[in-house]
């Protein structure tokens, strides 16, 4: 009995990674893939599933429990894919054993995420297989094939989702009476050759590797994710993914070719496709991957004028390609901003632990290389107190890559404890390696906050909720090297510019570990007593305003500045605006 229930993709595919047997799974979290994860750890009594420490790590584990004979399962978003190529790009050549999906989640226009990428292109360099759902139907359904196909070929298989298709809601017919598949774990068996990736073993495997693809490709051309949609034959597109959404709605009366398995790419199915249509047009959000392989086999496609090929596809940018194509649409204009609407900026919570922190780098005028995190907010006005983002980690070598550089003045790295944990301790060690001098400021809150407060190794508890053992950061910099550690309370806003500057000043690098919990994650705005200012104190000097704190608000205007009023809605009552007031004219509302 079929029962439909309304889930996004990344539920569809815990959910089908429970029906197929899956018994395996980490991931690191990352906007849009973190649900994925979340999903699957309510299904915890069938499925091992766990944070990892990073996508790398991650990956490990899934290729473990693979050749151990376990159906496993890996989930990240694209740039931390990045992270975990060193391990999936060998293990392509070595193979699986029991079923491996990777569940990649792609992001265009960068909603959460520090770049654009198109997560094919790797997969087309690992010679994988990638299956690219349109909907959360084809997220469940894929989910079940891919860790066939998996088995069937000895080979890690992807599911490229995106932003829209991870977090879009659709229908799913389910069997809730469906029994969770019984998966005979092949076991594991001791054989090197086939395992051991060392340059004689591996010669032979490239060659498998290649059999292997063109076998895919031929599978490929005969699956049932591949299907032509028939219609007016003047007019014939290629596409995947979300990309068929769009397709379908700004074009219905053309032909189609849906591609769901995209990669190795059928070839002649398209060729055949074409054949039948009299202009070919490729529609694929991001790189023109699909594009550049057809048109290198020969087959015509029809140059379009209308760009595609960066940030989010949408229906009003594919009814400007109608527009080009046959001149009968007109693209909606776009509604512009409506006057007299202040700008809303993304800004530290109220009451946040790392405003501090940004608040006295920018007051001693350091050079801030920054990390991925809540806490790069601390680049933007008024607190201006961050100077780089580049990736996860990229915050410790980046400062010591200044130092070496040969510039002036005093310069931090600034991370968070997740990230820190994830891919900063080898920076550490090699700053301490390399006889750096730099200050690394790690903010300390015990949870990695930004992707919705999931458990790091110094949370204490894992995904499940079971108690682990949690980890000492101060133990852990003093291991790889640095003698100058200390931890401050981050609330402390004294002792934190008395302690930065110390350090900062210091002739050998240290670690300053700032401390406070996430006020969302901890729920400090319950109870909490608010503060208030006293009109008749306030000078309207603006020092409060220069926290960037969004419960801190104009109040009565003095010539051409602001006294400052403080909303009690959005209080938590964290003492940093009173610390920074030269007049005494804020205090906790009585």
């Amino acid at each position: 009995m079929e029962h439909k229930v309304l889930l996004s993709a990344n539920e569809a595919v815990a959910q089908a990674a429970y029906h197929a047997g899956c018994t395996v799974a980490a991931a690191y979290p990352g906007t849009p893939s973190t649900e994925v994860m979340e999903n699957i750890a309510k299904l915890k009594d069938a499925i091992r599933c766990e944070w990892s420490v990073n996508e790398k790590v991650a990956a490990e584990v899934a290729i473990g429990a693979s050749l151990a004979g376990a159906r496993t399962l890996v989930a990240m978003k694209h740039v931390g894919l990045n992270v975990a190529m060193d391990p999936i790009m060998t293990f392509t050549f070595v193979g699986a054993v029991g079923g491996m999906v990777v569940i990649v989640a792609d992001d265009p226009g960068m909603h959460s995420s520090q770049n654009e990428q198109d997560s094919r292109v790797l997969a087309k360099f690992a010679r994988v297989p990638v299956f690219e759902p349109s909907d959360s139907q084809e997220a469940y359904d894929m989910t079940h094939a891919a860790f066939d196909l998996s088995e069937q070929f000895e080979v890690p298989v992807f599911i490229r989702l995106t932003t829209r298709t991870s977090h879009a809601s659709t229908l799913v017919n389910i069997d809730p009476d469906a029994p969770r598949k019984e998966v005979v774990s092949k076991g594991y068996t001791k054989d090197i050759i086939r395992n051991v990736a060392v340059p004689a073993y591996a010669r032979p495997m490239r060659a498998r590797v290649e059999k292997r693809t063109e076998a895919l490709r031929n599978f490929a051309a005969n699956s049932e994710f591949n299907r032509v949609e028939k219609g007016d034959n003047h007019l014939g597109f290629v596409t995947a993914g979300i990309s068929y959404q769009y397709v379908k709605e700004v074009f219905p009366e053309f032909s189609v070719l849906k591609l769901g398995l995209s990669n190795p790419l059928p070839v002649e199915t398209i060729r055949n496709f074409a054949a039948t249509v009299d202009r070919l047009v490729v529609v694929e959000e991001l790189d023109p991957l699909l594009e550049e392989q057809i048109r290198a086999a020969g087959i015509a496609v029809v140059d379009v004028k209308t760009p595609l090929r960066m940030m989010e596809l949408n229906p009003m940018r594919i009814t400007a390609l109608r527009q080009e194509l046959l001149g009968d649409a007109t693209p909606p204009p776009v509604q512009s901003t409506l006057d007299g609407l202040p700008n809303r900026p993304p800004v530290l919570c109220a009451g946040c632990s790392h405003r501090g922190v940004f608040y006295i780098l920018a007051k001693l005028k350091a050079t801030v290389a920054g990390d991925i995190g809540c806490y790069t907010l601390g680049a933007f006005a008024p607190l201006s107190a961050m100077d780089t983002t580049i990736c996860m980690g990229a915050s410790i070598g980046s400062a010591l890559g200044m130092e070496k550089a040969g510039m002036d003045g005093r310069i931090a790295a600034v991370i968070g404890d997740s990230t820190f944990l994830h891919s900063g301790i080898t920076g550490l060690l090699n700053v301490a390696y390399n006889r750096g001098t730099i200050t690394t400021v790690i903010l300390d809150n015990s949870i990695t906050a930004m992707t919705g407060h999931q458990k790091n190794p110094g949370s204490g508890t894992t995904i499940t909720g079971a108690e682990t053992v949690t980890i000492d950061i101060a133990a852990i910099c003093r291991a790889v090297g640095i003698k100058r550690v200390c931890e401050v309370d981050a609330y402390n806003l004294a002792e934190l510019e008395r302690v930065l500057k110390e350090e900062l000043d210091a002739p050998e690098a240290s670690v300053v570990i700032a401390k406070g919990p996430c006020v969302i994650a901890t729920k400090a705005n319950v109870g909490a007593t608010p503060y208030v200012v006293d009109p008749n104190k306030c000078t309207a000097c603006g020092l409060c305003f220069k926290l960037g704190c969004p419960a801190i608000l104009r109040g009565e205007a003095v010539g051409k500045r602001f006294k400052s009023a403080i909303d009690p809605a959005a209080c938590i009552g964290c003492d940093q605006c009173r610390q920074v007031c030269k007049f005494n004219a804020i205090s906790p509302r009585s």
